[in-house]
Order: C-alpha cells, then structure tokens, then sequence
C-alpha cells in the first residue's frame, strides 16, 4: 500500500491497514482505538502519544527501516573499532614495555608484572561479577594495590635517587591500567551492537590494535610482543563475552544491555507515551521498538518475537520471567515469587503448581487461567479478573482480594487456606458448583491476621488499637478469632468493602512486630525466660474476656465454616463470644469478674482528690458498684460494662497517648451500645451519665 493510500484512507477515517506498509508513516497523537494493523509493515512508524486502545497488531512487523540500518553500522562500527583500539593500545604497550631486557637490568620489571596481574584481575571481575559495582570494587582495589606495591618495591631495589621515577612508573601504572578497563568496558558495549550487525567494529580495533603494538615494541623481545598480541586478544575476547551475556538478558551486564537496546531502537517503530490498552501484538516482530512510557494494561503480547530487543522502560516487561511467561503463556511448575503482574494480559496462561508467593496480580486479567496446586500466598489480587479459572487445591493463605476481585465460574474442587495443604476448604468433599465463590463473598470484607506461634494477646491490643487510631475514620472490629492447633490462631477482622485490605494488614504487622520487641524484651527480665518460654507464655496467655472486649466496639461472632459454605465440618477449636458471653468450655462468672476488676482498680495509684473532680479510683470504684447492683441490667450486660471498667483502669497506666485514647474511647462505645436499650430514668444510665464525663477527665480524654 501506497503512502498515499494510506493518507487516504486514515483521513476517510478507516480503520484497516491489514498488510499495508506503513514504514516510517507518522501517526503522532492520532485516535487510531480499534484499529487493524494485522501483518502490517510498520517499520520505523511513528505512534507515539497515539490513542491505539484495542488496536490489533497481530503478526505486524516492526523496527527498523533499511537506511536506519545502515545509519547505525556507520556510527557503530567506527565508534567501537576505535574504542576497542584504545583499549587494547594501552595495556598491551605499557605491559610490553616493562618486559624489556634492560627493564630487567634495571629491577623495573615489577610494574610489568604487577600489571600483567591487575590486568588479570579486571579480566576475572568483569567475567565473574560483570559491569557492577562489586566488580568496579574489585577492579579498584586492584588498581590501587598494584600502584602501591609497584612504588613500594622500586622504590626499595633502585634506591632513593629512582624515587621520582618510580613514583612516575606506578603513577602511569595506575592510570593505564585504569585506563585500560574503562574503555574495554566501552569496547564491551560498542561489541553489543553486534544484534545490530556491528560485530566488525571491535574485530577491526583488535588487529588495528596489534599492529601498532608489534610496531611499538619492534625493538624489544619477542616475549614483549607475544604479551602484547595476547593482550589484545584478550581483550577482544572479553568484550564479546560481555555483549553475549548482556544480549542473553543476564541481570551482571544490564547497564551493557540497557545501552545496547537504547542503541538499536534509534529509529525504530516508535510508541513513546501511546496507549495501547487491551491491544494485541500475538505473533508480532518488535525489535529496535520504543515502548516507553506507553499504557500497556491488558496487552497480549502472545509468541510476539524479539520482544526482549525492545525499550521497555520500567514497565513489567523489564522482568525476563514476567516478560517470558507474558510471550510463552507456560508458566508451569516456575518460579514467580515477588513477580510484578500488574495489569498484565494472562488469560489462558498456564500456572499450575507455579510459585506466586508474594506477587501483584491486581488488575490483571487471569481469565481461564490454570492455577491449580499453584502458591498464591499473601499475593495482590485487587480488581483481578479470574472469571473461570481453575484454583483446584491451591494455596490462597492471606491471599488479598477486595469487592473487586472477580470470581465467578471459577473452576475448583478444594482449596487451602494454609500452606503445606493445610486448612483444607471443604474439609471433605469438593465444592458444589458456585460454592467456592460463596466462600470468598464475605471475606472480600474481612482481613484475616494468621499467627503461627500463638498470640501475645498485650501485643495484639496495643498494635490493634494503634491500626484504629490510625485509621480512625474506618470502622475496624473483630469478627472471629479461630484457635487452629499447634500454636495456629486466625484473627479476622470486619472492614468497610472499600477499604484498602492490604495497609490494614501491613499497618497491623508492623506495629505487631514493634509491640512484641518491646514485650518481650520485659519478659526476658521478668521471667528471665529463654525464647522458647517466651513462645509458650504467648500461646497460654489467658484472660482473653478482657482482650476481646476490649478489642470490639460491638459484640463478636464467630464465622464458623458451617457459616461460609454448607455440608461441611471444621474441626478447629473456635472461640464463640456473643451478647450471651459464652465461651466454649466455660460459663459465666460474674463474681469471678467483679474481682479481676477489683483486683485492677486497687493497683491505681492513690491520688489526692479536689471538690470538683474525685480521684480516678473513686471514681471507677463508683461505677463498678452501680454496674454490680443494678437490678435491671442483666448479667451479660453487668459482665460487659465491668469488663469495660477494668480496661479505664488498664488505660491510666497506658503510656502511649494514642494507644490509650483508643483503648478509652472504644470502652465509651461500649457502655453507650449497652445502655442505648435502657430508659433514661434507669439507675445505672443516671449513674452513667454522671461518671464517665469525670473518669474521662480524670484520664485526660475529651469527653
């Protein structure tokens, strides 16, 4: 197709260009969604800040026009001869030079031989370590040693008078040498072009190189010339062993193979800043193309070629194993731990028993996907489509899902909540049809917070009541806590569908972590315990009433899995704490409680009280009597108001700010829950009213 062709149609406002050539046309920031551009020629095309959503580029071919070819070959081939000549010149001469019989007559023969070494070093780091800088270290240190050594022992042979000349030696040792490795490093990419068809750029320095080398050291031994030419060699060696590894994508050269693609993509087809969501590139040809900076959610880029030449930015295409199973679509049995999917195109990809610990999925598009046996534990799957994909005995411990999340048809028989195939769902069975679905409903509204080693329940309050503070404008309460066996507890948290699951989860380990070091650390002095001890302290800490009620603003119910899927069992020990206050095992004990709040009251220090504000122990002593002998409060209630009363003690001896304010104000809501179903005229809301004002004084809290 002519370019006038394509003018014409482009401005008829067609949107099929199916086999048109289309090299080095310019369709700069044009509206071109939808269109076709299947086995087209768009060599050398201009598309950037183009509207391309949904274009189809199925088997076209792109990158570079002939005359930018033969554009770069000119600026290639020279530049890389003569860099590769400079370095080759410089080590192999200097080193000959030492290598003379009157060097050796002399005791100047150390240089040489120092830099035969370092020479020999920079060879090994660059190979070993490549273009980092743990190799640059290496090669510095080296350098430095060299000199060093070289003054130090001419100096030492020759005597004071050779000082300036020794000094001078080891001066031009060091800088040769220096030198010498920063532009073989230079020669090593000029050697990177050889995708581009550059390869005889560095050939042509090496015997450039030799031939001045022989000329330069024509008067000296024969074994001075021989370490010159092998020098040389060398070094050419060195710098097509650098652009192989760098074009095989290995992460020690990607500075080499960043400049090498940036290289190769002047002039090619061009889709800086496009957007390109939801198009297709199956079975296209891009190599030397710019993809930087471009919208690229939901492209498929299925067995689309050379993808691995192009400028890719910073996009998830820089990652070979991402980029690899987004062209190949197998992913089986492999390894994407920590992987970056976001918005990326995997429907149909096969996952089966792959390793997604940790990975961001959100966005993605996995329809139909093959996750089956696959570890899916603790990824990111916001917004995530697994519209019909098969989750069949996959791991999806504290997997990160939200309201939308999709997961309708999807294909599975069971899974595991937790890794190692434990926590099977359904605990026997498979699945009816739509169940695994009903399963997840209500945990899009829920965080679940999995502790392996028990829980120390003082480090659980403080952490829990920090995330609240934090987050005071989302509404954070406890839904169940689940005892699984073997020091196993699950915590699940209620959350507004909104909410952001993952920083809740985050926010909560972290100050999770802090308030166990600091607990821990108290109880190494107190118990003079070893870790172990510790660990069994946590997993028998006891006195869960006051834990729990002071954790939630409303009562806690347990969601067993009798609640989350039908004809199946749970073998877990489950706490159940509800208005009745029954705990399994146990039955209430309203004396029992009535002492512990006694018991905590007592242990307040005593402090002087004024006519207008009693002292904070009188005060909680007042209410603790009103609660107790209030005839129309029922016992569950009573028992939920004196454990609120014991948690204002606990809060004066608080001395986090913020952890207090929490603790006190969650207790606040709690007498205001239970006493709403209570006239106004009653006792205990009349002792109520007057109380709690002065109490939250006496602790420094507004009221």
């Amino acid at each position: 197709m002519k370019a006038e062709e394509v003018r014409r149609r482009y401005a008829a406002g067609e949107r099929n260009f199916q086999n048109a050539n289309l090299r080095g046309q310019n369709f700069k920031g044009q509206d071109l969604s939808g269109a076709d551009f299947s086995n087209a020629d768009i060599r050398s095309a201009n598309f950037s800040q183009a509207n391309l959503t949904g274009a189809n580029f199925t088997g076209a071919k792109a990158g570079l026009q002939k005359r930018w070819v033969i554009l770069q070959l000119l600026i290639a081939i020279p530049l890389s001869a003569a860099m590769d000549f400079v370095a080759v010149i410089f080590p192999a001469t200097f080193t000959a030079g030492f290598l003379t019989p009157s060097s050796i007559e002399e005791f100047t023969i150390f240089p040489g031989l120092l830099s035969l070494f370092t020479i020999a070093v920079v060879f090994f780091a660059i190979a070993r370590q490549g273009c980092t800088t743990r190799a640059l270290m290496t090669i510095a240190l080296a350098v430095t040693l060299a000199g060093a050594l070289a003054l130090a022992v001419t100096l030492a042979v020759a005597g004071a008078g050779a000082g300036p000349v020794a000094v001078a030696a080891a001066v031009a040792l060091a800088l040769a040498v220096t030198l010498a490795v920063a532009l073989a490093g230079a020669a090593a990419l000029a050697a990177a072009l050889a995708g581009t068809g550059a390869g005889a750029g560095p050939v042509a320095g090496a015997v450039t190189a030799g031939a001045v080398a022989l000329a330069v050291t024509g008067a000296v031994t024969a074994g001075a010339v021989a370490v010159a030419v092998a020098l040389a060699l060398a070094i050419l060696l060195l710098s097509f062993y650098v652009a192989w590894r760098a074009l095989k994508g290995d992460e020690k050269f990607a500075l080499v193979r960043t400049f090498s693609v940036a290289f190769g993509a002047l002039g090619g087809t061009l889709f800086y800043q496009a957007d390109l969501t939801r198009a297709n590139f199956s079975n296209a040809t891009l190599k030397s193309t710019n993809f930087r900076e471009a919208d690229l959610t939901h492209v498929c880029w299925k067995e689309a070629q050379k993808l691995d030449r192009s400028r890719v930015g910073d996009s998830i295409l820089a990652s070979p194993a991402v980029r690899d199973l987004l062209i190949s679509r197998m992913g089986y049995k492999k390894s994407y731990v920590n992987a970056n999917f976001r918005g990326a195109n995997l429907a149909g990809v096969n996952l089966n028993q792959a390793n997604l610990q940790w990975a961001v999925l959100s966005e993605a598009v996995l329809r139909r996907a093959d996750l089956r046996e696959a570890n899916l534990r603790e990824v990111l799957a916001l917004d995530t489509d697994f519209t019909g994909a098969s989750f069949t005995g996959a791991c999806i411990e504290a997997w990160n899902i939200d309201a939308t999340t999709k997961l309708e048809s999807i294909d599975c028989q069971h899974v595991y909540l937790l890794r190692n195939q434990q926590e099977r769902r359904p605990s026997s069975g498979n699945f009816a049809p739509e169940e695994f679905t009903k399963l997840f409903e209500e945990a899009l509204s829920t965080v679940d917070l999995i502790f392996r080693n028990g829980v120390d329940w003082k480090a659980f309050i403080a952490a829990f009541t920090q995330v609240q503070v934090e987050n005071e404008d989302t509404e954070l309460t406890i839904q169940s806590i689940e005892n699984k066996g073997d020091g196993v507890v699950v915590v699940r948290v209620n959350v507004p569908p909104e909410t952001d699951k993952t920083k809740i989860h985050s926010e909560f380990n972290q100050n999770y972590e802090a308030a166990l070091k600091a607990l821990e650390a108290k109880y190494q002095t107190e118990l003079k315990a070893k870790d172990t001890e510790i660990t069994i302290y946590r997993e028998q800490s006891a006195n869960m009433w006051t834990t729990i009620n002071s954790l939630a603003s409303r009562p806690i119910n347990l969601v067993n899995e009798n609640t989350l899927m039908n004809n199946s069992t749970d073998r877990s020990q489950n706490i159940n704490v509800g208005r009745d206050m029954n705990l399994t095992g146990s039955t209430l004990n309203l004396g029992e409680i009535n002492g512990q709040v006694t018991n905590t009251i007592n242990q307040l220090p005593d402090e002087p009280a004024t006519t207008d504000q009693p002292s904070l122990k009188d005060l909680l002593t007042q209410l603790q009597q009103s609660i107790t002998a209030d005839t129309d409060l029922a016992e569950t209630d009573k028992a939920d108001l004196l454990e609120q009363v014991q948690a204002l003690a606990t809060a004066k001896q608080t001395e986090e700010p913020a952890q207090k304010e929490g603790i006190v104000r969650k207790s606040k809501k709690m007498f205001e829950a239970t006493l709403k179903s209570l006239p106004d005229t009653a006792k205990i809301v009349e002792a109520c009213s007057k109380l709690l004002p002065l109490i939250l004084k006496a602790l420094g809290i507004p009221a």
